[in-house]
């Protein structure tokens, strides 16, 4: 969408973001048939290998698809993303190859070997590309001229972001807006040209691209006659909602049938986005359980030993969009508790069992919930899934808190790693969890699910709050 704002578009451009939609599969498929020739082992399952890797690319490992994004995204921002793909990748083949059986078929170093060498292929090109399109792009075209009218704090922002970004080629002209610079209060940085009747007449005397209007949604009339005084020009016209006055989670534009809409609380899931989600849950997920079986297993008989009751605990908690669902928990109490009413437990707690208290301590307790990823019922990051009894009374009491509840509750989460766990005797740190867990949803990307994860693993023989 935002393409136009930025250059016009050229046949030359379409070529070459083809060239990039191709380049990883290309580049994947190579390596592959490299190492395959150095290792000197052509097995039997080559070509298929080939081809199922080439396919996984074209629609995982996949750049930016707009050249605004390529424009200002920073070198090491698209390292990291090569590498989030990557991973992610090599986690949908190794699920893949688990539930097809072909892992055995597979030699093993020559696996290895290209997953370790490919990625520093794909990063090498990638930066190339990169620094390709941004070559062409600087040297194709002219900077677009701009100006915006109305003051407010998404317009401001929108300059700064223009001017921080130079490969975008827009300049700010000005402001316009019918308040005095000292009643605006404007930034040093900032230029007031005039005011809104004037904006039609300096169009008309400048050469002018584009025009922002960032005035407030409840200045309607005011939007509708600078449209009709801006219509004698061939500026291109854009409207910027101003958001900032709104608390956003996932804000973003579309269309329904060709009537336009703005996303203002959405889950982050859509799209690729929630099939790479997933497909990470189940590959991770089956590896785990796999490599901890015996553990589980030891486990088991020793919660069944430390006292009468069931291995398993099931405890109703709200899921994805506010359902029921049942949540897997070794058992760590003597008592068994789903009711209306449930009190958290506490670092003296008497109805912790010993095995109880270790498992609680190094989160191993948490470990059947794997089973509760496979059913799609919870992922391994995200909010973590309160009582019902519990998200009942702080509903009412924290603004918000039911939004957390448009993703699949985690294993672990971004509250979790911070701190935020154990016994909520205080309101306030509800709040404070809960803030972290609205946070995760404005901000997901698959490296903050992969840094949720590693911190995890640091964190859990280290948590004081685990009890």
């Amino acid at each position: 969408m935002t393409q136009p704002v930025l250059l016009k578009q050229s046949f030359l451009i379409a070529i070459l973001t083809g060239v990039q939609a191709l380049v990883p599969a290309v580049v994947a498929v190579i390596s592959l048939y490299a190492t395959i020739i150095l290792f000197g082992n052509i097995f039997d399952r080559s070509s298929a290998a080939i081809v199922i890797i080439g396919v996984l690319c074209l629609v995982l490992v996949q750049p930016p698809r707009e050249v605004s994004t390529q424009l200002t995204s920073a070198r090491l921002s698209a390292v990291m993303d090569v590498i989030t793909r990557w991973l992610l990748l090599l986690a949908v083949l190794l699920a893949v190859g688990y539930v097809t059986h072909s892992l055995n078929g597979f030699p093993r170093r020559i696996f290895l070997t290209w997953a370790a060498v490919t990625p520093a292929a794909l990063v090498l090109v990638t930066l190339m590309m990169q620094e390709i399109m941004r070559r062409f792009l600087m040297n194709a075209f002219d900077n677009r001229s701009a100006i915006i009218a109305g003051y407010n704090t998404s317009s401001l922002e929108l300059a700064r972001r223009l001017k921080s970004n130079p490969g975008m080629r827009v300049e700010i002209a000005g402001f316009f807006d019918d308040r005095s610079s000292d009643r605006l209060g404007m930034e040093l940085d900032a230029k007031l040209v005039g005011s809104l009747s004037d904006m039609s007449q300096y169009v008309k005397d400048n050469r002018t691209d584009v025009i922002f209007i960032a005035l407030p949604i409840r200045h309607v009339k005011r939007v509708m006659n600078l449209l009709d005084d801006l219509r004698d020009t061939t500026a291109s016209i854009y409207y910027v909602p101003d958001i900032f006055v709104f608390d956003l989670i996932q804000a973003r534009s579309g269309e329904i049938h060709g009537i336009p809409v703005v996303a203002m609380c959405e889950t982050p899931f859509y799209g690729y986005r929630g099939v790479a989600k997933r497909l990470t849950d189940i590959g991770f997920s089956l590896l785990i359980l796999l490599l901890l079986l015996p553990l589980l297993i030891v486990i088991a008989v020793f919660v069944k030993a430390s006292s009468p009751g069931p291995v398993i605990f099931k405890q109703r908690r709200y899921g994805l969009d506010g359902r029921e669902i049942a949540v897997y928990k070794f058992r760590t109490m003597s008592v068994v508790e789903d009711g209306e009413t449930i009190r958290q437990a506490s670092r003296t707690d008497s109805r912790i069992t010993r095995v109880g208290a270790v498992l609680r301590r190094t989160s191993m307790d948490e470990l059947p919930q794997l089973i509760n990823v496979l059913q799609g019922r919870m992922s391994l990051v995200g909010p973590r899934p309160h009582a019902v009894a519990h998200n009942e009374e702080y509903r009412k009491l924290i603004k918000g808190y039911m939004v957390r509840h448009k993703v699949l509750p985690g294993i672990t989460g971004l509250a979790q790693v911070n701190g935020c766990r154990g016994e909520t005797s205080k309101l306030e740190e509800m709040e404070a969890r809960v803030n972290y867990d609205l946070d995760y949803l404005r901000h997901w990307s698959p490296m903050l699910d992969i840094k949720i994860l590693l911190l995890t693993v640091v964190k859990v023989f280290r948590d004081d709050k685990a009890y």
